[in-house]
């Protein structure tokens, strides 16, 4: 798709003030933010630098929107002059972020085109998390930092991209076949998707919901052809539920262990396997 042909784009061109972004952006930003035009809703951009992207973000959210810009060199205090509201304060520091959100209340989007580093970017996702509406956005521009060695340091474990696999793990504590209590990341986070260089986190308590198993009661005999890990921890739950008395018996132990180290041995097989996979990835 040309440029040209998108909406965030040509506000982009039309900017009263310098603005700067990467040419893959544009695309992204008329696909996640196209159901939150012409609403009610509080936006709030981290890194606002000249101010460039705040007009955009006015035409594109449109008049009932509120922006509001956040960064730690004074010079953005320049906006103010045009209407936004201008907030300076050091993304890093949760003591901002506790007055910032104790004044603003919740969010609908926040917007984090800061400092790019990894604290600057995992700590607006972990104290902004909170304080996101259900329907609302967390977004992560430049998560390219977490390749760059020079200036960013990376990668390393503990950049924002690893960041973001934990938010992935945090998620999946959400299914039933895993024993793990929930935390505020997979009390809050519906999803996460991935583009180049960004991140963006879909808020929703409402649909954070521990999942359970549920059958259509339909018999299928292929069902008991199937082989896997998760189907003989299935089967070790069974055996305790059905026959409590053996769950600490010699018979019930001996089983479990035998169970175990073929799906040990199973693992192991297959790692090997994904090793070559990975090696051969050009």
């Amino acid at each position: 798709m040309q440029l040209k042909n998108l909406e965030t784009y040509r506000h982009f061109k039309k900017s009263k003030r310098l603005s700067v972004k990467w040419d893959s952006y544009f695309s992204v930003y008329d696909k996640i933010f196209k159901q939150y035009k012409n609403k009610k809703i509080k936006v709030v951009e981290v890194g606002v630098a000249n101010g460039g992207s705040l007009f955009i973000w006015r035409k594109l959210f449109g008049k009932k929107a509120k922006i509001i810009g956040v960064d730690a060199n004074p010079i953005s205090k320049k906006m103010r002059k045009y209407g936004f509201k201008i907030y300076l304060g050091d993304q890093s520091d949760p003591n901002f972020w506790k007055k910032f959100f104790k004044k603003e209340g919740k969010i609908d989007i926040i917007l984090d085109d800061g400092g790019h580093k990894n604290l600057q970017q995992i700590s607006t996702v972990h104290y902004a998390l909170p304080y996101i509406n259900n329907g609302g956005l967390i977004v992560v521009e430049d998560m390219a930092s977490s390749y760059i060695k020079k200036e960013f340091y990376n990668p390393s474990k503990f950049s924002f991209a690893n960041f973001c696999n934990k938010i992935v793990e945090f998620i999946n504590y959400r299914s039933g076949a895993i024993n793990k209590q929930m935390n505020i990341y997979s009390k809050k986070i519906y999803s996460i998707e991935f583009f180049e260089s960004i991140a963006v986190l879909k808020i929703d308590s409402t649909k954070c919901i521990k999942s359970k198993p549920i059958s259509n009661n339909i018999k299928d005999p292929a069902l008991n052809e199937m082989r896997s890990s998760f189907h003989f921890i299935r089967a070790r739950e069974n055996i305790k539920n059905l026959i409590p008395f053996l769950k600490n018996s010699k018979v019930y132990n001996k089983i479990e262990r035998k169970l175990f180290y073929k799906n040990r041995i199973l693992n192991f097989k297959e790692n090997l396997i994904i090793k070559k996979i990975y090696r051969n990835i050009k």
